[in-house]
């Protein structure tokens, strides 16, 4: 066997490369007596041959759980301190009217951030007021939609949010819940934090501005101001960061409680789960009671009542519930300097599915999923079909030797933003969303075909591929005319 490339300083060569690392799969996925994988007492090879591939499969039951074993963590750390505490869903991670309701059915609320994400939620039966609305952009339109709909709170993001809010809620004649964003300056990551004293970035206000933009929201009529919201980063390991983010709001917050009572603190989300066997994230129960008593020992620092706390999960609820199959197409070996190789397994999806490798280098754990094999490991390169360099699935992994073209590969902990950053590029249709549970699979979020893809563009007809066809839509198209050889005093024209 010719020797592989160099693996990554954190991948280990595993002793049987059949195995499940369980942090990283759905709880009680395993390999059934025929070698394939199942998830959600579903085997894989059935999932591929009714609902083809590229698939993404959510375990309902995990997702479920996860969400009441958050909640219940946030809730047992807030009493602990004597307080309580509201969990949003983050919707930007994966949303859909099933999600909204296996959320709320276990006690979530839901964020939303466009009025996309807003109008699933209203459909799909969640409660206008347990929503809550971000986004560092929202539309006045967005704003007024939200406003007669009922959302619970809006996040007001920047300064002008202020008085576009104001407005909409004044005009529908009611007094709108609202949230201040700030920038506490601190942001975490996987292993580490850095706290300086301003963050470059779109989202939020500064902390220096928070405790005047809080009074100029509480001198409009037609606002509440309920309290401040920051949101420190992603994959988030512990409860460290959080409590450095803490310390921090908490002093505008006591500042502004001296005039008013500022009844919440919003922490946001972030919390991390593992993706490959070296990702740790301690347990959501310890990081919630650290943040918690964190909190409960700035409040007293500072003098101030221990405000009722929210958080808005997404990733850490969504993601290790979802699983994407592929199917392998070809396998490559490619020789690299010293005499060394790296194979490369190309499968039928790509960055059109999982854009979050090409994105941010992100790393993932895959599997044979159709089969066991005996075979050695060797480190493999899972690469897209899509034509770009970067159209990289899993970047190092190891698959037994023998990994072949027709194998069934599945790619764990992707129920998070995969189908959320989903596109067509290279016109590749989006895939299905099926979730099982107890031996049965359906489907929630219908995938597309190149029928729909077609149908889009306007030119074409979509009962005759290939060939152009009178637009879809009578809205007057604007024909640029170009002569030829048109006179000095006369530009070439634009005809309705």
């Amino acid at each position: 066997m010719a020797s592989s490339a160099p693996a990554p300083s954190w991948l280990r060569a595993p002793a049987d490369p059949n195995a499940l690392t369980p942090q990283v799969w759905p709880e009680g996925a395993h390999r059934d007596d025929a070698g394939r994988l199942v998830v959600g007492g579903v085997d894989a090879v059935a999932l591929a041959r009714d609902f083809g591939t590229p698939l993404y499969v959510v375990d309902e039951q995990v997702a479920r759980s996860r969400a009441a074993r958050t909640l219940a963590a946030f809730e047992a750390a807030a009493a602990s301190v004597g307080t309580q505490v509201t969990v949003y869903y983050a919707g930007k991670a994966f949303l859909s009217g099933a999600v909204v309701r296996w959320m709320t059915e276990a006690g979530l609320s839901i964020d939303v951030c466009t009025g996309g994400e807003l109008a699933v939620a209203l459909a799909a039966g969640a409660e206008p007021a347990r929503l809550g609305f971000h986004g560092n952009n929202k539309s006045v339109g967005e704003i007024e939609r939200a406003v007669a709909a009922g959302v619970g709170t809006i996040v007001i993001d920047s300064e002008i949010e202020i008085e576009r809010v104001a407005d909409a809620a004044a005009r529908a004649g009611i007094r709108q819940r609202v949230r201040l964003r700030v920038n506490s300056g601190v942001h975490a990551s996987t292993h580490e934090f850095l706290a300086t004293a301003h963050e470059d970035q779109k989202f939020g206000v500064s902390l220096d501005h928070a405790v005047e933009l809080g009074e100029r929201i509480r001198s409009r009529p037609s606002l509440d101001f309920v309290g401040l919201h920051c949101h420190i980063g992603s994959q988030i390991f512990d409860s460290a960061g959080f409590a450095e983010s803490a310390e921090r709001l908490l002093a505008a917050h006591a500042e502004l409680s001296r005039t008013a009572p500022v009844p919440e603190l919003n922490l946001g989300g972030g919390f991390g789960i593992a993706y490959t066997s070296a990702d740790e994230p301690e347990p959501i129960e310890r990081i919630a009671l650290g943040i918690a008593q964190a909190v409960a020992e700035g409040c007293r620092a500072n003098g101030v009542p221990v405000p009722r706390l929210a958080f808005e999960p997404g990733r850490s609820i969504i993601g290790p519930a979802g699983v994407t199959l592929y199917t392998v197409g070809t396998v490559k070996p490619v020789p690299l300097d010293g005499g060394v190789w790296r194979h490369y397994v190309s499968v039928d999806g790509g960055m059109s599915d999982n854009a979050r490798t090409a994105l941010y280098g992100a790393d993932y754990s895959a599997r044979i999923a159709s089969r066991r094999s005996e075979a050695e490991p060797a480190l493999v390169r899972v690469a897209g079909k899509h034509c770009e360099s970067g159209d990289i699935v899993v970047d190092a992994e190891y698959l037994p030797h023998d990994v072949a073209p027709g194998d069934l590969l599945a790619v764990a902990a992707t129920g998070a933003y995969c189908w959320s950053l989903s596109n067509n590029y290279n016109h590749v249709p989006r895939p299905p969303v099926v979730a099982v549970r107890d031996g049965v699979a359906r489907v929630i979020v219908r995938g597309e075909t190149e029928s729909d893809l077609r149908a889009r563009d306007a030119d074409l007809d979509p009962a005759e591929p290939g060939r152009a066809g009178p637009a879809a839509s009578a809205t007057p198209t604007a024909v640029i005319t170009v002569p030829t050889a048109a006179p000095d005093d006369e530009a070439p024209g634009v005809t309705e």
